[in-house]
């Protein structure tokens, strides 16, 4: 068995097709493992002084992929979580930043965060066009 994590062991059947959603397994648990230790380092305020004065050189302490620290660089929410960030994990991160919730979810979804927050108010996303990526296909999303 490899020890490369980039591909796929675990079926994954039904959850792929979700939009939206990503599966947090136990691989995704182990790709993601420095990246979350990271996140969780910034609980400490000396931590966080050190990330803010120099991001890159921050993220070298951790073995990470070049892919994962790219992410963690542009903030790309989304793709941390593809490539093994667990969301309560990088809220460490987003806190430190300054950011919510609820701007994080909104960024993920390509709404704004005031979009974001009348749609949950509004009940959440509409189950119509969203049950599934291959029903998006059939009506051009």
């Amino acid at each position: 068995m490899s020890n490369d994590d980039s591909v796929r062991r675990e079926p994954t059947e039904g959850f792929d097709d979700v939009p939206g959603t990503t599966l947090f397994d136990a691989q995704r648990a182990r790709q993601g493992y420095h990246v979350n230790q990271f996140c969780m380092s910034l609980m400490k305020a000396e931590n966080r002084d050190e990330f803010r004065a120099n991001e890159d050189k921050y993220l070298r302490k951790w073995p990470m992929t070049d892919d994962q620290r790219q992410a963690i660089l542009d903030r790309n929410w989304g793709r941390m979580i593809e490539l093994g960030g667990n969301i309560y994990y990088l809220s460490k991160l987003f806190s430190t930043d300054g950011k919510s919730f609820q701007f994080v979810a909104a960024t993920m979804t390509g709404l704004t965060q005031e979009q974001y927050a009348q749609m949950m108010l509004n009940g959440g996303r509409p189950i119509e066009g969203n049950r599934s990526k291959s029903e998006w296909a059939k009506v051009g999303k």
